[in-house]
């Protein structure tokens, strides 16, 4: 899903298992539903045909056959339910399957086409009837909506049995309450042994508190006193920091004591960061496009191969173009999907190639990194195989010369409209549409193929000099046509990554094509750029939409005769003093502080590529305050942080498990798995766009705008371009260990 997804796939939104004092109904409670519990009769449920309504003992069961493909092959369910926008329903059913095991996904949606499924849960059944039971506030109204329990999909035949069907309006609201463990929060993965080791403390005391550090068996180890910080803007709590940075040993299971709270365990060491550094890229293997994914090289995570053209697929492999916007079809197989849905956009592929790219040339540990991928074994590094896989795609975006608009690169690809959750992406069965060229999509070719062709010269010289001839041809398509923009209403079956500023596009592929090269024509226009002279770190240093200092960054490292490199090298240096003053005047050591506390979309990579910043200016410079800084913003992405959450997958006692996707959705269906170990989610953004955050988190405050819940796309996305900084950081702090 894009940035920018505005989805109608959650018209309704869930308020499952939320905590907290209920607020008094504002309406009379009201069934919706009919003949719920089966009196004598079935009517007005429906089933499938084939598989035939029967009722034992009030209880109605159907037999579900077994080779049936998708959930909704075979269902159960009542149509005309009234359902009105902004009213509170509480969903209840007793449900059963034999043989146990199976999965029955319960939905209220509409009846009629487009189908829309506006709420859903998929419980995994037992063999004795079982109670369920949620809550959720419509934001549509209609009279065609529908309750159903969608149960094929299953190789085998399995019996599934349903009683005491129930859709409430009116009921009470319920207030969502997170739940944010002990007050002491800390890293809760690893603290380097001779890095700096600070938690936070939420506390009501304005003056200092002792503080203990245990180790397993519960030995205090050292003892201090807090610091009071005061009034942390960015979570509207009072604070206090522990510094027990001079503990300088290696060991797991500690724990932080202070005010009467013991913090989650964590340890001292780096071997966490050297298999994050691993796991951070093993996302993109799962997120391929155009192949099948091994369980023998990613178990639990096996699929089969998506869009190759296999029905129900309509295929990539001659995608044509929207009506109106070209004559032509190309073969665009292959990439990887963007983040949870089965969309592929150039602009966001560029910037993740870039961090990958970036990582292989400035952190030599990454170079010998072992995927289990495909490729391994081939005599190339496992990342620049990686990289390659979206790089093909990226240049097969490319127009054809003799085709208008020739050299230019469409922005993107995807579905013509929006498909719900859970759905993997072999059985995506929505046509596939080429969107009209944009000078960005163009100019993030130019630069990450420029990059590719001194990359790759070592391992393949032909493909580098493809990839450098690809880039020369977009950087003349662009410079022909700059202002051609991917327009903000394209929106339709997948995001619009729009962005009306594309010069901080062409610094970034002059600067890459230069430092390829070395050619005067790039040279000067580097030098030309607007951008090369401005401040370019701004809040957020790097995104999709801002990639100026992705220039900056590899011109102040990759060697090269640029004029005034001292300068450039000087810039990156001051960018990240910014970053650093701004980490100590944080109650939680963030290097970030948005305008009036407004959070972005993607936070968590925000300050991820903020720390990019910071570790580029260690490198350049050799000094401490710098690895210092991006090791304390470490701190927050797992744990450290409001919410007390690990916002990577698998790293720490909790982390994020739910991250928006359609094919890592254990949240919906049991049988899928969750994402990844290593998967940066999106993390706070005070906007709060989607209708689960809009009806949990209203009126929250900077880092609470975040929960974790697959029905999150604006809070709890997870991208290719968040988990490119996620590993370029971890493969720094890896080496920095």
């Amino acid at each position: 899903m894009s940035r920018w997804e505005r989805s109608r796939i959650i018209g309704l939104t869930a308020a499952l298992l939320t905590v907290g004092m209920a607020a008094p109904a504002q309406a009379d409670e009201v069934e919706q539903v009919v003949n719920g519990g089966f009196d004598g009769a079935a009517d007005p449920f429906w089933s499938s045909a084939g598989s035939p309504i029967t009722l034992t003992g009030g209880v109605a069961c159907i037999d579900v056959p077994g080779g049936t493909t998708n959930r909704w092959d075979v269902t159960i369910g009542q149509n005309d339910i009234d359902l009105v926008a902004g009213e509170n329903y509480r969903f209840a059913f007793d449900a059963s399957g034999d043989p146990a095991g199976h999965v029955a996904r319960a939905i209220t949606g509409l009846a009629v086409a487009p189908y829309d499924t506006y709420f859903e849960q998929s419980p995994l059944l037992g063999s004795d009837l079982t109670h369920y039971e949620y809550t959720f506030t419509a934001s549509t109204s209609t009279a065609q909506g529908q309750v159903a329990f969608q149960v094929g999909g299953s190789p085998d035949p399995w019996r599934f049995c349903v009683d005491n069907v129930s859709l409430v309006g009116g009921v009470p609201p319920e207030v969502y309450q997170p739940d944010t463990g002990p007050r002491v929060r800390v890293n809760q993965v690893a603290y380097l042994k001779n890095g700096p080791k600070n938690a936070t403390v939420v506390t009501d005391a304005t003056t200092s508190l002792p503080w203990e550090l245990r180790d397993a068996t519960g030995k205090v180890l050292k003892k201090g006193r807090t610091t009071p910080f005061g009034l942390d803007q960015s979570s509207g709590q009072n604070v206090h920091t522990i510094d027990f940075s001079s503990y300088r040993r290696e060991i797991r299971g500690l724990t932080l004591t202070a005010d009467g709270e013991t913090s989650r365990p964590f340890d001292i060491g780096t071997d966490a960061y050297e298999q994050l550094r691993t796991d951070a890229l093993k996302l993109y293997y799962t997120q391929r496009s155009g192949i099948e994914i091994r369980d023998d090289l990613r178990p639990g995570y096996a699929r089969p191969a998506g869009h190759v053209d296999v029905a129900p697929n309509q295929g990539d492999g001659a995608v044509p173009c929207q009506p109106g916007v070209c004559d032509y079809a190309l073969d665009v197989r292959g990439g990887w999907y963007d983040a949870g849905d089965h969309g592929k956009y150039v602009v966001n592929g560029g910037i993740s190639v870039w961090g990958l790219l970036s990582e292989y040339e400035h952190l030599r540990g990454s170079r010998t990194v072992g995927l289990t991928i495909p490729e391994s074994g081939n005599r190339v590094p496992d990342i620049l195989d990686e990289a390659r896989w979206e790089l093909e795609f990226l240049l097969s975006m490319q127009v054809p010369a003799g085709e208008a608009y020739a050299g230019m690169v469409h922005h993107k690809i995807h579905d013509a409209a929006w498909t719900g959750l859970p759905l993997l992406p072999h059985l995506d069965p929505q046509p596939r549409e080429l969107h009209p060229v944009s000078t960005a999509a163009t100019l993030n070719v130019a630069a990450t193929a420029a990059q590719a062709a001194r990359l790759y010269k070592p391992f393949d010289a032909a493909f580098a000099k493809r990839a450098l001839t690809a880039a020369r041809t977009a950087y003349a398509a662009a410079t022909a046509n700059p202002r051609l923009y991917a327009p903000e209403s394209d929106g339709v079956g997948g995001g619009a990554y729009n962005d009306a500023k594309v010069g901080d596009e062409f610094y970034w592929a002059a600067a890459e094509l230069y430092l390829t090269t070395g050619e005067k024509k790039y040279r000067d226009d580097v030098l030309a750029a607007p951008e090369h002279t401005a401040d370019v770190f701004g809040p957020v240093a790097l995104d999709w939409a801002a990639t100026a200092a992705a220039a900056r960054i590899d011109l102040a490292l990759v060697p090269n005769r640029l004029p005034g490199l001292a300068a450039v090298k000087a810039s990156v240096a001051r960018g990240a003093d910014k970053y650093l003053a701004v980490q100590r005047d944080h109650g939680y050591g963030v290097a970030y502080a948005p305008a009036n506390n407004v959070w972005d979309w993607g936070s968590s990579s925000v300050i991820a590529n903020n720390l990019v910043v910071i570790a580029a200016a260690e490198k350049l410079t050799g000094k401490d305050r710098y690895r210092d800084g991006v090791l304390i913003g470490m701190d927050y992405l797992f744990g450290r942080n409001a919410l007390n959450i690990s916002y990577v997958t698998g790293y720490g006692e909790v982390s994020s498990q739910n991250q928006h996707s359609r094919w890592y959705a254990a949240q919906l269906d049991p049988s899928l798995p969750h994402p990844p170990a290593g998967t940066l989610a999106g993390g706070p953004n005070s906007s709060i766009q989607d209708p689960v955050a809009q009806a949990k988190l209203a009126g929250c405050v900077g880092q609470f705008c975040y929960i974790d819940d697959i029905g999150s796309w604006a809070t709890n996305e997870l991208t290719i371009n968040w988990n490119a900084a996620l590993s370029w950081l971890s493969a720094y702090v890896a080496e920095t260990g």
